[in-house]
């Protein structure tokens, strides 16, 4: 069974930092690439960054470029998003995605359950 289960959210005042992480089992994890997803209170999803099974390629959205940085260890089963300079924008649930090919996100086929960011103005 494929789970993945985020961790690191709370609540962090603007400027602050956060580390999301996203544990991963039931599949082998170094042959797909995997995403970071979050959806604002309220609003519908947002692909945030997205990275492919080696590594080697990286993706983020316009909102979040420059300020967070997405990693992976594939001896650990575990995606990692370093959050900075957050702004009140970027409190949203988010979600850790595998997709369903090894280079790119066409599609997600597991999501995790979420983990919560707020950031105070």
């Amino acid at each position: 069974e494929v789970q993945l289960v985020e961790s690191g959210g709370g609540l962090v005042q603007a400027g602050g930092s956060l580390r999301l992480s996203c544990g991963a089992s039931g599949f082998i994890f170094s042959s797909y690439a995997m995403s970071w997803v979050r959806q604002a209170p309220g609003k519908g999803l947002e692909w945030v960054s997205f990275m492919n099974s080696g590594g080697g390629r990286i993706s983020y959205a316009d909102s979040v470029k420059g300020r967070f940085t997405i990693s992976r260890d594939n001896a650990k089963n575990t995606l990692t998003l370093q959050m900075s300079s957050l702004k009140p924008e970027d409190t949203a649930e988010y979600y850790c995605a595998k997709c369903s090919n090894y280079n790119w996100c066409y599609a997600v086929d597991y999501w995790g359950k979420g983990t919560l960011v707020t950031v105070s103005s």
